[in-house]
């Protein structure tokens, strides 16, 4: 099989002689579409290549395939297959993992060491679910004498994925895997400001020599017309989607009239709680980290800092030095702290956002677009810290997806957890201290689906990632995952008992 021709992120030269149009991966086959958009890098503003922009009939497409696949191969009834080909997929991944992290962080604008994130975690991801393709083995039990019971969990049908810029790889692979492993068939979509590499990834699940045609099936757009066929179309039985809390109510509404399962992993806005007692020397840092890394696009961004008035002066000082000292720059930088944000519009929009809370927030470290030299042409943004009180400001209140938190002073155990649910968000949130019983008592009360304590931003394949309230709904990672594919069955023996 053929390669997909896309732009080599080492050599910048085409990988193939296929042409110079990255492509879509639909039935075994790459396709084209009549519009053709440009993928820019937004730490330079330069063109890095040009992509076949799909839509509705490349998500038709897609279905159709999957839908045969489901319908006519041995996927769906045989596990062994789904764990070799998942296996396989892995090994792919792994032998592309530096040319994945590499051209995430030319046209997302990640920190290289972030980008390589995206090229090394999925053959993780991979393997791990790989294991559930065989381990997943239902219930079963005699019940009373003569009768049993067996629950088992069967593959839903056709999914659909609809992925988000900010971890194109990380976060498709999250619910592809799953739902591969369940046996499923699947469409994705893939967005339009990552779109090379969506098609360095369609490359590598090409090369998966023991996945049968038409389960997998990869389409990129930059409009809005191929996703909302994925959320409406009867001919998808569940729906998995990564982005915001506003989008995730209008997929939850389009998609109701087919009652097709949900999966909505949604947005974010993490308390990080430090308490008097804590750490700061580890504290700090890790603050630093959770609102720099991926620049804040991110949906477990620590973009709440709750801070106990006994170290609130101490922490909003080492904050403010460490905000001011961030190095914004290209990614391919080894001396870059923080990325660009993924074009210059969403500067426009950040900046608008921090430029209204100023109105009733007191900045500690103002930050905003970055245009001195070279950085005038990309879209930089320098990390921002603003204090508030009233925690129904919107800046409290909504996501940002920037490089941009809150300072908010406590007194209480009990007035950090009344702050930190006070968001219709449930992602994620941060304690520091050094008493495992505080601790254990603000984790057991915040409302939000993952919770640390003395770090940030550690997530394992073997452990449930969600939210509660506006953050989502279901559970991707874990033993749960799979569950979110599958259509559970019980089937019910009456036994004879021998004759006496």
């Amino acid at each position: 099989m053929t390669p997909q021709a896309v732009r080599d992120p080492v050599t910048d030269q085409n990988s193939t002689d296929r042409g110079d149009v990255a492509e879509h991966w639909i039935d075994g086959e790459w396709i084209g579409s009549d519009a053709v958009s440009e993928s820019i890098n937004p730490a330079t503003g330069e063109v890095l290549g040009r992509w076949a922009d799909g839509g509705e009939a490349e998500a038709r497409a897609a279905v159709d395939a999957a839908g045969r696949a489901f319908n006519t191969s041995l996927w769906p009834r045989d596990r062994n297959l789904r764990n070799r080909a998942l296996l396989e997929m892995a090994d792919r991944f792994d032998a592309h993992a530096e040319e994945v992290g590499r051209l995430v962080t030319m046209e997302n604008g990640k920190k290289l060491a972030e980008g390589m994130l995206e090229g090394t975690t999925p053959g993780l991801t991979l393997r791990h679910t790989a294991g559930q393709a065989l381990t997943d083995t239902g219930i079963s039990a005699e019940v009373a004498p003569g009768q049993w019971f067996s629950t088992y969990g069967e593959p839903a049908g056709v999914v659909g994925v609809i992925v988000p810029w900010n971890s194109p790889v990380v976060l498709l692979i999250r619910s592809l895997a799953p739902a591969l492993a369940a046996g499923n068939t699947v469409a994705v979509k893939m967005p339009g400001q990552t779109a090379l590499v969506a098609n360095l990834v369609s490359t590598i699940i090409a090369e998966v020599g023991s996945l049968p045609r038409g389960v997998v099936n990869i389409f990129t757009e930059s409009g809005n017309t191929g996703a909302p066929y994925l959320v409406a179309s009867p001919d998808v039985q569940v729906l998995s989607y990564t982005g915001s809390s506003p989008v995730g109510r209008i997929i939850a509404a389009n998609g109701a009239p087919t009652l097709k399962r949900m999966n909505l992993e949604l947005g974010g806005k993490t308390p990080m709680i430090v308490f008097d007692d804590a750490d700061l020397e580890t504290a700090v840092p890790l603050l630093v980290a959770a609102v720099t890394t991926f620049t804040g696009e991110f949906c477990m961004t620590g973009s709440r800092i709750l801070v106990q008035r006994g170290v609130a002066d101490e922490v909003r000082t080492r904050l403010a030095e460490a905000f001011e000292s961030v190095r914004v720059g290209d990614g391919l930088d080894p001396d870059t702290d923080m990325g660009p944000l993924i074009d210059k519009a969403n500067v426009a929009r950040v900046d608008g956002v921090v430029e209204e809370a100023l109105a009733y927030a007191t900045p500690v470290v103002r930050g905003g677009p970055a245009t001195d030299g070279v950085l005038a042409a990309g879209a930089f943004y320098r990390p921002t810290l603003l204090e508030v009180d009233d925690v129904n400001t919107p800046i409290v209140q909504k996501e940002v997806f920037g490089p941009v938190a809150t300072f908010e002073v406590f007194d209480t155990e009990a007035d950090a957890i009344a702050r930190a649910n006070a968001t219709e968000m449930g992602l994620a949130a941060g304690i520091f201290t050094n008493d495992i019983n505080i601790s254990r008592r603000v984790s057991r009360e915040i409302q939000a689906g993952t919770i640390w304590t003395n770090t940030w931003a550690a997530i394992n394949d073997g452990f449930a990632e969600g939210g509660y309230k506006a953050s989502g709904i279901g559970r991707l990672r874990g033993p749960l995952a799979i569950t979110e594919f599958q259509e559970a069955k019980t089937v019910v023996h009456a036994i004879p008992s021998l004759p006496v």
